[in-house]
């Protein structure tokens, strides 16, 4: 995985530079990994093989994590991220720039704060979290409603 637009660009400099053979086929491939995240092919719905937590959440593990340690309802984590509507429209990311947020999960949207207690340091799921416990109840203006997928990479744990 690509993680960032230097990293992009470079890889494409490297890969257009040195490789004239195939250089259609090698520009399409990092214009693709480059260009943003595209919605996963399960936005619109959980599979039949996801985990679900009593609230409604459901979570896919794409990459385990190390350790045992879990954040804590009012822990500060640090993570990256990526957010879609249902119909595959990204709300949010931080992976597109491979900058990390830092935030209290007491300080985030209920689904954040169940949903993170759940991962260890270094794991990335895949959540797809209901509207009520998202911005459904929001007054925020332009706050997506109905049920978001997000996925996260827990990267540190702090206090």
């Amino acid at each position: 995985m690509l993680t960032s637009r230097a990293s992009c660009d470079n890889l494409f400099a490297m890969q257009t530079g040195t490789f004239l053979l195939g250089a259609l086929t090698m520009v399409m491939l990092v214009a693709g990994a480059c260009g943003g995240s595209t919605a996963p092919a399960d936005v619109a719905a959980p599979p039949a093989d996801a985990q679900r937590t009593a609230s409604g959440i459901a979570w896919k593990v794409v990459t385990p994590g190390k350790g045992t340690r879990h954040p804590r309802p009012n822990s500060e984590v640090s993570v990256l991220y990526t957010g879609w509507k249902a119909d595959g429209e990204q709300i949010d990311s931080s992976t597109d720039a491979s900058n990390p947020t830092t935030f209290g999960l007491d300080e985030v949207i209920p689904g954040w704060t169940e949903a993170l207690q759940l991962m260890t340091e270094g794991e990335k799921r895949r959540f797809w979290i209901p509207g009520h416990l998202a911005y459904d109840t929001s007054s925020r203006p332009g706050a997506p409603k109905g049920p978001l997928v997000f996925d996260i990479e827990l990267i540190r744990i702090g206090s």
